[in-house]
């Protein structure tokens, strides 16, 4: 009997842990869907944002970002004529801070380069999940603002978390929170973005707000201006500088 009951156990928790990966599946890809589906986002090689960034106290500045596949990123903030600059060519990191008296490119840690890392994704974790080393588990319902939305975890490849909220209307992103391990410690931001708006048949939003996930009063915001898709972008532009060759490392 003992040995009935624990294959009985063994199948209906094996049902129900299918059942839950089922439904996770299929979250997601009806949030790509929603985006526009798999082959309008995989039609975009190169993306460009330009907007504006307002910070904690009113401090108004500039911002853009670039984008090019597979996994190449260049974020640029200009604030009372100063610009700072992040940056991946896919293999590493660099940065220009002058609001810090730092003018010179430096290379970025791997602590300062996880936020990054997620950024220079292209699709997103979401999009070929299993492909990339992530798990996908649902959560459930969950509450933003005061209405439902549907939880995702992704379980990232190096061990850090990405939870996503969605819409269970349209089925995009409304809250996204991150969990980053860091020698020990737990590093937690998020961000609400909204205003999707159609760019080649891709939804994105227009919106975003974000920063310490415990804070939200020291949050900034992103209203993005423009986003143009395929425009003629070079591996330069993200490669680490010549000054930084010698300390980068070798791929």
């Amino acid at each position: 009997m003992g040995h009935r009951w624990f294959l009985l156990l063994f199948f209906f928790s094996s049902f129900s842990l299918l059942a839950l990966s089922q439904t996770a599946d299929e979250l997601v890809n009806k949030n790509l869907e929603a985006k526009g589906g798999i082959d309008k986002i995989k039609a975009i090689k190169t993306l460009r944002m330009t907007g504006r960034i307002v910070l904690p106290g009113g401090l108004v500045g500039s911002a853009g970002q670039e984008n090019m596949r597979p996994n190449e990123v260049r974020e640029t903030f200009t604030l009372q004529g100063m610009t700072g600059v992040q940056a991946y060519d896919g293999t590493s990191g660099w940065q220009i801070q002058p609001f810090g008296g730092k003018k010179d490119p430096q290379l970025m840690g791997e602590d300062d380069l996880r936020d990054l890392l997620i950024d220079a994704d292209f699709d997103g974790p979401l999009m070929s999940y299993k492909e990339k080393g992530n798990t996908v588990e649902y959560l459930g319902h969950d509450i933003v603002d005061g209405d439902d939305a549907l939880r995702l975890k992704v379980t990232l490849k190096d061990g850090d978390i990405v939870y996503y909220y969605l819409d269970p209307d349209s089925y995009l992103e409304i809250r996204k929170e991150v969990q980053e391990f860091i020698r020990g410690s737990v590093k937690e931001n998020a961000s609400e973005m909204g205003s999707y708006k159609p760019i080649a048949g891709v939804m994105f939003p227009f919106y975003i707000a974000s920063g310490p996930k415990n804070d939200p009063t020291s949050w900034q915001t992103f209203s993005i201006d423009k986003i143009e898709v395929n425009v003629p972008l070079e591996n330069s532009e993200f490669a680490v500088p010549a000054s930084l060759k010698k300390e980068a490392p070798k791929k």
